[in-house]
């Protein structure tokens, strides 16, 4: 099945791992066979990956788009992905990280990073939990 994609003037992706920038007009683009291509916007800088699940989310990235370094990857990954799932009490999440084990296993790299995505908002919620919570303890007079 060819993947379409339409995109946006100067609108960048990345297709086995080469950055390709779109021109100056609203282009389509059709890909008939397997390649690993991610949009700008799904594209995640090291620098940002500064959480646990952004780290996973990483590790998948770099799975996807360098497929001659899997191996050297794999371990990064599963690495981070045991810790998060050693802390983590979430029935749901952890459904959610059986998953991703799942399709990295299986090779379904986008699939694993979608269900990755959408652990970000409980992430950031935990998050900001904790950091309402440093904030209370000030307001009390409180250190932590």
């Amino acid at each position: 099945m060819a993947l379409k994609l339409t995109l946006k003037p100067g609108e960048k992706f990345v297709v086995n791992g080469a950055v390709i920038v779109n021109g100056d007009r609203r282009g389509h683009l059709l890909i008939q066979n397997n390649v690993s291509v991610l949009r700008e916007k799904d594209v995640m800088q090291q620098v940002d990956a500064n959480t646990p699940v952004k780290r996973i989310y990483f590790a998948i990235q770099v799975l996807y788009l360098d497929e001659s370094s899997r191996p050297q990857y794999y371990a990064d990954f599963a690495d981070r992905l045991q810790e998060f799932m050693g802390v983590i009490r979430d029935p749901g999440i952890l459904d959610k990280c059986a998953s991703i084990l799942e399709d990295v296993n299986g090779g379904r790299y986008y699939r694993a990073l979608l269900t990755a995505k959408k652990m970000f908002p409980f992430e950031r919620e935990r998050l900001n939990y904790g950091m309402a919570h440093e904030e209370e303890g000030a307001d009390l007079g409180m250190s932590s």
